[in-house]
């Protein structure tokens, strides 16, 4: 009911539209539109109301609100059922939550600020209130657990497409799971897995873009490091345009793993990658060691040529960091 109100609205945007008219339309009550433009109201839209003209939508709020994502997505599967927090602890926790309740396949959890974000390790996120997208993703894919591991490449592939198509800026992707532009990062993903030996339960991705935050907003040990959408296009982007975005890229290639398996993505991971070829340095693991990135395997480990041979690197056992070349 909310959805066709705002649709009413929308169809007239800035101009009045009487609850008599809207009432009749739906078939309900004045009384029932009312509360619902109330609700709205305290979501952050801007409605204005005269005794006589009726309603009259002014403003729509900076918000990833469910009915907004859901009248852009044209997914079959991502994004169907959508739970908002204006804040939360970590939307890869309560993805989980929920996963374990038997929330469908598709289901997101998207959140305006995170308290408690995660990366890899253990790592903190700087989520700021509407300044990113801070979000998860429920998969239960039928492949074998082994196959998990791939589900990153296959959101960071998805993910630094949509900001190319977006906003037009061509980042990265630093194996095996950040994207980055010019060595600053913008995006984090972390996939957690419930499995049994031959089955996956759920995969849950974890997304977190730094969208529309200012080079001063940034904490004093990340600055340096990191950067935004915002910094590198020279203007605002619209968050709901991006994440929209990178629902449908990553159903795309997620229904095309389903019918033939990885190999496409890891192919496309390939040619956005920023880490193969280089120098770097492998921390963690068996022990510290540096090589040359060479290759992903049919598995997506990263293939490192050292001294004594290639070595072969797991996705979260190791960091790998760019190779400082000593100079004499």
């Amino acid at each position: 009911m909310r959805r066709n109100i705002m649709q009413f609205l929308r169809s007239r945007s800035g101009e009045y539209i009487s609850g008599e008219e809207i009432s009749r339309q739906l078939k309900v009550s004045r009384t029932a539109i009312w509360k619902h433009i109330q609700a709205l109201r305290q979501e952050g839209y801007r409605i204005e109301s005269h005794p006589r003209l009726g309603y009259c939508l002014r403003e729509i709020p900076d918000r990833l609100l469910p009915d907004e994502i859901g009248m852009k997505l044209t997914t079959k599967i991502l994004g169907k059922q959508i739970h908002y927090f204006t804040d939360v602890h970590s939307t890869n926790n309560e993805a989980k939550r929920i996963a374990m309740a038997d929330a469908p396949e598709g289901t997101i959890v998207v959140a305006e600020a995170q308290n408690r974000g995660r990366g890899r390790m253990s790592r903190g996120w700087f989520s700021p209130f509407a300044k990113g997208i801070w979000f998860s993703v429920i998969l239960r894919p039928p492949f074998s657990p082994a196959e998990a591991p791939k589900c990153t490449l296959m959101a960071a592939v998805a993910v630094s497409s949509a900001i190319q198509q977006v906003t037009g800026v061509a980042c990265g992707i630093k194996w095996p799971n950040d994207i980055l532009y010019q060595g600053k990062k913008i995006v984090g993903i972390l996939t957690e897995m419930s499995a049994e030996i031959d089955v996956i339960n759920y995969i849950v991705i974890g997304i977190g873009i730094n969208v529309n935050i200012g080079q001063e907003e940034f904490p004093a040990e990340i600055s340096g490091l990191s950067t935004s959408l915002a910094i590198e296009a020279g203007r605002k982007i619209s968050r709901l345009d991006l994440l929209t975005a990178i629902l449908q890229q990553l159903e795309s290639l997620y229904t095309g793993v389903l019918a033939n398996g990885f190999a496409s993505v890891l192919g496309e991971w390939r040619s956005h990658s920023i880490t193969l070829g280089q120098n770097v340095e492998v921390l963690g693991g068996t022990g510290n060691f540096t090589g040359i990135a060479v290759d992903i395997d049919n598995d997506g480990a990263l293939l490192i040529q050292t001294g004594s041979g290639v070595e072969k690197v797991l996705a979260g056992d190791v960091s790998i960091r760019p190779r400082t070349v000593e100079r004499r």
